[in-house]
């Protein structure tokens, strides 16, 4: 089978054997997982297989309780999301948690505001840092004066992808991205992903949309009852193929299998 990717490359991320465990069940048990720059990595499963536990852990939400997470090749603590911060990790949650009463360069740097000289805020260089990474981002958006509030679902994607990447994000977390979006503005979400890729940034994708998934991934990971069932290539498997391993936890022959995938009868 061809290596899911160049092996002379060094991952952005990897999550290796993670566990954590809640009340004496086993959320997430023994799961690896890589990303490498430039790549998008989605990440399957119905509602309970822990993925989005696993997400958490490297946004620093929870704590694992046994495993590894390395970045760029180093072993790294994240305990805490203003770790992950430091380590260029970044979570765009489908909720987008967005100040709707302000404009674009206000949630840009919210909590992280640009002052002047006398103490005040600096309204002009903020808006001018937000032109830039708009401009690099999404050279369409202009409402820039505007309350985010009266923006599109499109364009608050935009908005809070910007933010993320301000200070330097490697490595994102897109949950949901395209959920409750009509089809022009999940097209213009797949834009900003190939603009993020193409700058070597890593997204893990969590969609329950097959179809986005085949749209916007180079690899799929599909988790069960905590457990990784297998991993793929996007173009190595078909949407059925991927759909068995989510409600069966069958492994195809395009997928490298994980330690949740169903075992062959004897």
């Amino acid at each position: 089978m061809v290596p899911l990717a160049p092996t002379t490359e060094v991952p952005l991320v990897e999550m290796r054997d993670i566990s954590i465990a809640f009340g004496g069940i086993r959320a997430v048990d023994d799961a690896s997982i890589d990303l490498y720059p430039g790549e998008v990595v989605a990440l399957l499963g119905h509602n309970g297989a822990g993925k989005s536990t696993l997400i958490k852990i490297l946004s620093g939400a929870y704590k694992r309780d046994s495993g590894a997470i390395l970045v760029n090749g180093a072993e790294v603590a994240i305990n805490s999301p203003r770790d992950a911060k430091q380590y260029g990790i970044e979570t765009i949650y489908q909720t987008l948690a967005l100040a709707d009463n302000v404009d674009a360069a206000a949630n840009l740097f919210l909590g992280r505001e640009l002052m002047t000289s006398w103490g005040t805020l600096d309204d002009v260089a903020m808006e001018a840092e937000a032109r830039k990474v708009m401009g690099r981002l999404n050279p369409r958006f202009q409402r820039f004066k505007d309350p985010v509030a009266r923006l599109s679902g499109g364009q608050r994607q935009s908005v809070a992808i910007a933010r993320a990447i301000l200070f330097n994000a490697r490595i994102l977390i897109m949950d949901e991205p395209t959920a409750a979006l009509g089809p022009q503005e999940t097209a213009q979400v797949g834009e900003l992903v190939k603009q993020l890729k193409s700058e070597g940034i890593g997204i893990f994708l969590i969609s329950h949309d097959i179809h986005d998934v085949f749209d916007l991934a180079d690899r799929v990971c599909v988790m069960k009852n905590g457990q990784v069932v297998g991993t793929a290539k996007t173009t190595d498997v078909t949407q059925d193929e991927v759909l068995g391993m989510i409600i069966l936890g069958k492994c195809p022959p395009g997928a490298i299998p994980g330690p949740g995938a169903m075992k062959a009868a004897a």
